[in-house]
């Protein structure tokens, strides 16, 4: 039996407000899908908004910041929608876990090897995209080398 203090009326004004706007969400979904064109159209942009989350949050995962926030963020975004989405999020949640456990474990050199190779990944990237040659040009600098051998001279 549910207490009297656990129940939406008796609580706190902000979690009133969230059950709310959670329950006016859930209806206008389902209004949504009442609507197969629109359901459809629905499923479709959600998924390449997704999608886009998703590979932006990928790219971003070797620079400093919130690669693998963006990642989990793009996939909940595509679960709300499609069961392997969240699959896949749980499943990527469990091994991230894992590796950053393992991480935490290991030697200081160890940790010191790994940082090496993703600042590798973070030069070299930056290099095939063109940045270097980008800002070389902002400062006068002009070297053939900084020019990235995807994009050419």
């Amino acid at each position: 039996m549910a207490r009297a203090d656990d129940s939406p009326r008796d609580a706190p004004q902000p979690r009133r407000r969230l059950h709310r706007l959670r329950r006016a969400l859930r209806a206008r979904r389902e209004r949504i899908r009442a609507n197969p064109t629109l359901n459809t159209t629905y499923r479709v942009g959600l998924g390449a908004f997704g999608t886009l989350v998703l590979i932006v949050g990928i790219i971003a995962i070797p620079y400093p910041g919130p690669g693998w926030l963006i990642v989990f963020a793009g996939l909940g975004i595509l679960a709300t929608e499609f069961h392997w989405a969240h699959q896949v999020n749980v499943f990527t949640k469990r091994h991230y876990r894992r590796w950053s456990n393992w991480v935490s474990r290991q030697h200081w050199t160890v940790k010191l090897g790994i940082a090496a190779l993703t600042g590798i990944v973070v030069v070299l990237t930056l290099w095939l995209l063109g940045m270097y040659a980008t800002i070389g040009r902002w400062f006068g600098v002009d070297w053939p080398w900084l020019t990235s051998p995807l994009l050419g001279p």
